[in-house]
């Protein structure tokens, strides 16, 4: 019995010590679920004005035989170099705080993993880093295959929902749950790009990828409030009408994403209206000046012709 009763303490010493280098993490607090939620916020936000703008400009300008700008190219390098600078940002972040792995994988003498959730995360940056990449690279002269900006852009959001599936087993009902609807958001934004890298600036899909872009954004902080909530009394892991308020709660999330789509897309286009009824009314202009110009000319041509006769 004392032997018994020995390796049991010495099987819950080794436990503690393994969650002692489990834990604290990262994302377990507020702060840790809204910084990747600003990150997705901030590009779906983006990309719902930057495709709606592009799908316009080329319906309004393509018509009248006139070339995109060449400015839209720019703005995929641009795009691709934040990819990598945040990508970058949050890998130092996770492996490099005070209380991260700093790049130690494995502790050998206490024979444990170390902070594999600071690993995980900075695996994920990884792939959007390398994604990041791809954008950069195809935006240069270089024979970079037409799509693979779109493939790197799915398999890093494949990797995010792959993590994430096993980053919350045993954990208790409603913060699997709500973390389980964050996956509709990622595998949905991985399929819509997987099918870009076919269908090429398909206006569709480009808004459907920014609405998933802005629901995963949104949704982390969602799960931050619900888990971490400032003030007032925690919520019930296992009560069963919380799952059902968070599962209705995830939908009125998607609806906001889809008016702020429909919002964005209304602006930009009021306003390639409006710029494009300057250009053509500053072009009358011109040409009235010219056409008066001509007029005045001719008309001292022929006073100088009847003088001279």
């Amino acid at each position: 019995m004392v032997f018994i009763r020995e390796s049991s303490q010495a099987a819950e010493a080794v436990g503690e010590l393994a969650r002692g280098n489990q834990e604290p993490n990262k994302m377990a607090n507020f702060k840790g679920h809204a910084l990747p939620g600003s990150f997705f916020l901030l590009f779906g936000l983006w990309w719902s004005v930057k495709y709606p703008l592009r799908h316009c400009w080329k319906k309004r300008l393509l018509g009248a035989r006139q070339q995109m700008p060449k400015f839209f190219n720019r703005l995929e390098f641009i795009e691709g170099v934040l990819k990598v600078f945040f990508a970058f940002v949050g890998i130092m972040a996770e492996q490099f705080v005070p209380d991260g792995p700093h790049a130690h994988l494995y502790n050998t003498k206490d024979q444990v993993w170390v902070k594999l959730m600071n690993w995980q995360h900075s695996t994920m940056y990884l792939f959007y880093g390398i994604s990041g990449i791809a954008d950069i690279l195809s935006t240069s002269p270089l024979p970079v295959p037409q799509g693979l900006d779109r493939l790197c852009l799915s398999f890093a959001l494949f990797v995010e929902g792959f993590l994430f599936y096993f980053h919350v087993q045993d954990r208790p009902h409603l913060d699997k749950h709500i973390h389980s609807l964050l996956l509709v958001a990622v595998f949905g934004g991985s399929a819509s790009c997987f099918l870009e890298v076919f269908k090429r600036d398909h206006a569709v899909l480009e808004l459907f990828r920014s609405s998933m872009a802005i629901l995963q954004g949104t949704w982390f902080f969602q799960i931050g409030f619900v888990l971490f909530p400032f003030s007032g009394k925690e919520w019930d892991q296992e009560l069963h009408d919380n799952i059902m308020f968070i599962t209705m709660c995830f939908c009125w999330h998607y609806a906001v994403s889809l008016m702020i789509m429909a919002a964005n897309y209304t602006f930009v286009w009021i306003g390639v209206q409006r710029y494009i009824a300057r250009q053509s009314g500053d072009m009358e202009i011109n040409l009235l000046k010219i056409s008066k110009s001509n007029d005045v000319g001719s008309q001292k041509a022929l006073l100088q012709d009847s003088e001279e006769e």
